[in-house]
C-alpha cells in the first residue's frame, strides 16, 4: 500500500486576519486543515479489521477554531469508497457548498480526487463534530470540532480547570457497509453492533476489551469540562459517572440554563457540555462511567453497555467499583422530564430570538413503513416487505446528482420536484392501532422557502410498525423547541401553551415515541438543507427530506457560485 504523509495537529498552518471594528479590534484566524482518507488496520474485542480513518485517526482529529475563524480543510480520499464529510452543526452561512451531505449539496469526493471545505464560524461556540454524510461511513469517521468564545471572551461561567471531548460511538467486528447494503437488500432491519465506545473504546464490560478502556485522569477539587458528542450511528444513550453530579450548560454549542443531574440522556447528533466538580479529597474507589442505549423501537438492538474510568491520582486496580445507576432502557419518562429541563439562557448576550409570528406552518408525520418486495424475490421486512421510513409518507429518494447545484444552476428537472406536502395526504390516528396500511411512497420532493420565512414545524410520530423516538437533525439552521408532547398533536388546545420566552435552542432534537415536537426558525440561510432521522438505519430506508431557501434581495442574502474544485457527478 502507498504510504501518506500525515500532518500532525502541532503542524497546522495557520494564517492571520485582523479585522478592525471600531472601538475593539477583532482577531481570527484562517485555520487549514488536511483530511486524508485513508484505511487503518484497528483491534478492538481481539478483532482486527480495516477500518476508513482520517489520518489513520480513530477517532479522528480534533478540530479547534474561535468563533468567527476561517476553516480551510482539504479532505483528499485514498480509499476506494466515495467520500463526504459533514460539519455537524455549524451554520454554514451562505456556504452551503461545504455542508458536506452526498448528493444534496455536493457529489462524493471519489477515489484520488479532494475537495476543500471552506467556511467561517460565525456567531458559533460550543461543541460540534464532523462526520461522513454518505451510506454509513460515519461509524469510523468522526471527530469532534471544538468552537472556543472569541478571544478576551468568556464562557457564562467560571472557566474550568481542564477540557475534556468525550464521543461516544459504535462498533462492529463486521464491515458496516455491509451490514446497510445487506439489509437494503433484504428488506430487514441490520444487525447490530458489536459494542458501544468511548472516544473509540469499547471498556472493560465486554470480552478481551480490559485494555482499551478509556481513564479521564483527574485530580481531587477541580472542576472539569467534559464535552459529551454522541457519534453512535442507531442509538440514544444514557450516561453517567458513577457517585457524581454534573452540571448541563450547553447543548447542540449553545448555551443553556445550568442545571444539576447525575444522568444525561444524549441522542445521534447532539452534543452537550457537562460540568464535573471532582471530589475535594481523595477515594480508595474507582468510579466507573457508563453509557448504554434508551430504547423505545420494537426492533433488535445492542444491549450492552460501555465504560470509561474516573482515575483519581491514587488509583489502584484493587480499589472497590463504584457503578453508577442508570435508568431502565426504556425509560421515556426519563427522557421526557430531562429534555424539559433545556432552557436558553436568553439574556442580554445570548438572546433568545424565537419567531413570535409565522409565515409558513407544516405539519410532519414522521415513522417507519414499507415498501412492497420486487418481483421474484423474498424479502425480510414486515410481512415479506421491505423495510421503509418516511417523512409525510414520503421516502426521499436521492438523486444522482447533488440538490444544491441543481437548484443553483436553475436545472431541476428530472432532479426534484417542489411538491413535497406541508401537511400528511392521508390523516389518520397517528397514535393509534390498527392500521393495515404501511406502504410508503418514494420520490426526490422538496420544500421551497422564500428567504428569511419564519417557520413553524410540527413532527409527528407515528405508531406505524411501532412508535418510536427519532432524533431529527436539521441542516443549516438551529431552531428552537418551542413544545412536546405525546398523542396526537392538536394545535388548538397545544400551541397556547408554547414556550416563546426561553425555549432551547438546538440543530438536533429527540421526536418523543407517540408524540410531537413542536420547532421554530428563520429561513436566514438560502441553500438546499438536509434534515433527516440520525437513527442512519432510517435515514438509509428514506426518514429524509430536504429544504431550499431561495437568495434574499440584497448581496449578503444570496448564495456564492459554488467553488472550482467542488467535487462532480
Amino acid at each position: 500500500m502507498a504510504s501518506y504523509h500525515i500532518p500532525s495537529l502541532a503542524a497546522l498552518l495557520f494564517s492571520f486576519c485582523v479585522i478592525s471594528q471600531l472601538p475593539e479590534l477583532v482577531f481570527c484566524k484562517t485555520r487549514h486543515y488536511t483530511f486524508n482518507i485513508v484505511s487503518q488496520n484497528v483491534t478492538r474485542l481481539c478483532h482486527t479489521k480495516s477500518i476508513i480513518s482520517v489520518n489513520g485517526q480513530f477517532p479522528g482529529p480534533r478540530i479547534v477554531a474561535r468563533e468567527d475563524d476561517q476553516l480551510l480543510i482539504k479532505v483528499v480520499n485514498h480509499v476506494s469508497n466515495n467520500v463526504t464529510i459533514h460539519w455537524h452543526g455549524i451554520r454554514q452561512l451562505r456556504s452551503g457548498w461545504a455542508d458536506g451531505p452526498a448528493y444534496v449539496t455536493q457529489c462524493p469526493i471519489q477515489t484520488g480526487q479532494s475537495y476543500t471545505y471552506n467556511f467561517t464560524i460565525t456567531g458559533q461556540r460550543g461543541t460540534l463534530f464532523w462526520h461522513a454524510h454518505i451510506s454509513w461511513l460515519r461509524s469510523t469517521l468522526y471527530g469532534p470540532l471544538i468552537i472556543l468564545p472569541r478571544r478576551n471572551e468568556s464562557y457564562p461561567f467560571k472557566k474550568p480547570y481542564k477540557e475534556i471531548p468525550i464521543i461516544f460511538g459504535e462498533w462492529w467486528n463486521a464491515d458496516p457497509e455491509a451490514v446497510i447494503n445487506q439489509s437494503l437488500q433484504t428488506g430487514a432491519g441490520p444487525n447490530v453492533s458489536d459494542a458501544y465506545t468511548i472516544n473509540g473504546l469499547p471498556g472493560p464490560l465486554y470480552n478481551c476489551s480490559s485494555k482499551d478502556t478509556f481513564r479521564l485522569k483527574v485530580n481531587p477539587g477541580k472542576t472539569y469540562m467534559l464535552r459529551l458528542i454522541n457519534a453512535a450511528l442507531n442509538d440514544e444513550l444514557f450516561f453517567s459517572i458513577a457517585n457524581h453530579t454534573v452540571t448541563v450548560v450547553e447543548a447542540d454549542a449553545v448555551y443553556v440554563k445550568p442545571f444539576k443531574t447525575k444522568t444525561i440522556l444524549i441522542t445521534p447528533g447532539q452534543t452537550t457540555n457537562i460540568l464535573l466538580k471532582t471530589k475535594p479529597y481523595l477515594h480508595n474507589t474507582t468510579f466507573l462511567m457508563l453509557a448504554r442505549p434508551y430504547l423505545t423501537g420494537l426492533g433488535t438492538f445492542d444491549n450492552s453497555t460501555t465504560a470509561a474510568i474516573l482515575q483519581y491520582p491514587n488509583h489502584h486496580p484493587h480499589h472497590p467499583l463504584s457503578i453508577p445507576a442508570l435508568p431502565p432502557l426504556n425509560s421515556t419518562a426519563f427522557a421526557t422530564n430531562f429534555s424539559r429541563k433545556f432552557r436558553s439562557l436568553a439574556n442580554t448576550k445570548f438572546p433568545c430570538n424565537v419567531p413570535t409570528k409565522v409565515t409558513n406552518k407544516f405539519f410532519f408525520t414522521i415513522g417507519l413503513g414499507s415498501n412492497p418486495c420486487p418481483n421474484n424475490t423474498t424479502c425480510q421486512g414486515p410481512n415479506g416487505t421491505k423495510f421503509a421510513a418516511s417523512i409525510n409518507n414520503i421516502s426521499f429518494v436521492l438523486p444522482n446528482t447533488a440538490l444544491l447545484q441543481s437548484h443553483y444552476s436553475g436545472k431541476s428537472g428530472g432532479v426534484y420536484t417542489e411538491d413535497f406536502p406541508v401537511v400528511p395526504m392521508n390523516p389518520f390516528n397517528y397514535t393509534g392501532t390498527g392500521m393495515n396500511n404501511t406502504m410508503v411512497s418514494n420520490g426526490t420532493r422538496v420544500v421551497v422557502l422564500g428567504y428569511n420565512a419564519s417557520v413553524e414545524l410540527v413532527l409527528q410520530d407515528t405508531s406505524l410498525l411501532g412508535a418510536e423516538s427519532h432524533p431529527l437533525h436539521l441542516h443549516g439552521f438551529n431552531f428552537f423547541v418551542v413544545g412536546e408532547g405525546f398523542g396526537n398533536y392538536d394545535e388548538k388546545k397545544d400551541s397556547g401553551s408554547f414556550n416563546l420566552v426561553d425555549p432551547v435552542e438546538r440543530n438536533t432534537v429527540g421526536v418523543p415515541p407517540g408524540g410531537w415536537v413542536a420547532l421554530r426558525f428563520f429561513a436566514d440561510n438560502p441553500g438546499a438543507w438536509f434534515m433527516h432521522c440520525h437513527f442512519d438505519v432510517h435515514t438509509s430506508w428514506g426518514l429524509r427530506m430536504a429544504w431550499i431557501v431561495l437568495d434574499g434581495s440584497l448581496p449578503n442574502q444570496k448564495l456564492p457560485p459554488p467553488p472550482s474544485d467542488l467535487p462532480q457527478c
